[in-house]
């Protein structure tokens, strides 16, 4: 059976290097990896991309809908390729994580998350794996500009080793499953030593 990563995010070049598009950029590393690309489907509501991930079939998916209707992509893949909800892992970012941090997990709710909110309420459950990566909590102005704000110079060094920790994430629970890939994921990664400021 296929399994479905999706990186959420939002089109357009604008958001391009955003705190809520590491999600976006997490799948790209994914796709760069394994030699996937991306191609983008009116039908799916999306950027899709299908191939072997880690030797297992494996469909790589960035809505195209905004962060709010994300849940109309996600459903319409799913049921094209009837893809199982225990196959599918979402990508996002998280302001209430460390940066360079992630945390893997299951049944855990939106957290405040609009894209996570809108997956949830299209598939009426939130029984799915979801990975969320610590893109830092904003030390002032409102949560909206900092989430749509881009990495300063000091955060961007730590994005490349945060990206390769979510492909890892991917690789391990296609690999071995869940359990070990969240041994993996919610252990301590690197980054700034900042501490974590609850939304």
């Amino acid at each position: 059976m296929k399994y479905l990563i999706v990186g959420l995010g939002n089109p357009g070049k604008q958001y391009d290097g955003t705190r809520h598009n590491i999600g976006f950029a997490a799948v790209d590393r994914l796709a760069d990896k394994y030699r996937l690309t991306l191609r983008k489907s009116l039908q799916m509501k999306g950027v899709l991309a299908e191939g072997n991930v880690a030797n297992a079939p494996c469909l790589i998916l960035k809505p195209l809908t905004y962060m709010n209707l994300s849940g109309e992509s996600v459903a319409v893949v799913m049921r094209y390729y009837n893809v199982d909800l225990a196959h599918l892992l979402v990508i996002v970012d998280d302001v209430a994580i460390p940066l360079g941090q992630t945390r893997l997990r299951i049944h855990s709710g939106p957290g405040g998350h609009n894209g996570l909110k809108s997956i949830e309420e299209v598939l009426k459950t939130d029984e799915y794996a979801r990975l969320r990566l610590g893109v830092g909590d904003r030390s002032n102005g409102d949560l909206e500009s900092h989430v749509l704000g881009r990495f300063s110079e000091d955060e961007r060094a730590f994005i490349p080793a945060l990206l390769e920790r979510a492909v890892t994430t991917v690789e391990l629970l296609i690999e071995q499953g869940l359990t070990r890939a969240m041994d993996f994921a919610n252990a301590k990664g690197p980054g700034p030593s900042t501490p974590s400021i609850g939304m």
